[in-house]
């Protein structure tokens, strides 16, 4: 009797390897980033205090209290007040409100102008990347200080939203260069031109197969540009040509400070750790996405 080949029975307990999607991965990585976790915590808790807080805080960044002059720090004014009675604490509740709202749209400006016209030097080439390069290095060319002066001098009614889109229109370039390295190489990849050959359109391509495998870099940059906003905001505010009263910004609060830093150092102090805390803890986030994006980063713990 001929022997009955018996079917080979696997294992069920095999070990399997589960696919993990690259933004898992990704969010594995910051995870593990203990500095921009806690950074992250940080500035979270922050700009919600900012926000909400002054919601309840009894002393509003306008109101005065002719009982109170150039108070150091107490129970009833934690920041003190300055030579006319303003609280410390609501003046750098708003400051930083400001500043943020600044950096923000900086960044968001920034990025958008700075994607789009990466993105079409880099895809197109030839006379439009000419065209648009040759713009990039007019703009690195011409100095912000010098533009900011001439609008704030020849505007001194200009609203607080001028700046960050001075600074957004300013602020493109570097990130406008790294797009247009990055499309130059990925439109010659495979999947490009399994794109083509199916019919898609280069609005299609650039947006919906190549933009997406530049998210890292432009997560990083976006983050990085609001530190160097809220930086460049205060160096602007402080030489008067930023934030002007009644409306208060960090760095305006800190020009305003230095005067009376000797006889009053609260005025001074306050906003300035304010603004440390805010640029460490965005660069640490922003060093966080670097190396979550990285693909070199690649040793997972399950």
């Amino acid at each position: 009797m001929a022997d009955v080949a018996t079917p080979e029975v696997h294992d069920e307990r095999e070990f399997t390897i589960a696919a993990r999607s690259q933004s898992r991965t990704i969010l594995k990585r910051f995870l593990r980033h203990r500095p921009a976790m806690i950074s992250l915590v940080v500035l979270v808790l922050l700009t919600l205090f900012v926000f909400l807080f002054p919601l309840v805080w009894k002393w509003p960044f306008t109101t005065r209290d002719k009982t109170a002059l150039s108070k150091p720090p107490s129970w009833n004014h934690p920041f003190g007040t300055d030579g006319l009675g303003k609280d410390g604490l609501g003046r750098v509740m708003r400051g930083t409100q400001r500043s943020l709202e600044i950096a923000i749209i900086t960044a968001i400006l920034a990025t958008v102008i700075g994607v789009t016209l990466g993105a079409i030097a880099g895809y197109f080439r030839g006379f439009i990347d000419a065209v648009i390069m040759r713009l990039t290095d007019l703009v690195l060319t011409l100095p912000l200080l010098v533009v900011v002066a001439v609008v704030s001098v020849g505007n001194p009614d200009s609203p607080w939203y001028t700046i960050p889109f001075l600074l957004g229109i300013f602020g493109w370039t570097y990130l406008a260069r790294i797009v247009r390295a990055e499309f130059m190489s990925l439109r010659e990849k495979e999947f490009v031109e399994a794109a083509r050959a199916v019919g898609a359109k280069d609005r299609r391509i650039i947006f919906r197969h190549i933009l997406p495998n530049l998210a890292g870099p432009i997560i990083v940059s976006a983050t990085l540009t609001i530190a160097g906003a809220i930086l460049t905001e205060t160096a602007l505010s402080f030489l008067g040509l930023g934030v002007r009263a009644p409306d208060v910004s960090l760095g305006f609060l800190i020009q305003d400070g230095l005067s009376a830093f000797t006889t009053r150092p609260w005025l001074f102090w306050f906003p300035a750790v304010a603004i440390v805390l805010v640029c460490l803890s965005v660069n640490f986030i922003g060093d966080g996405l670097r190396d979550a994006f990285d693909p070199k980063q690649n040793r997972i713990k399950a």
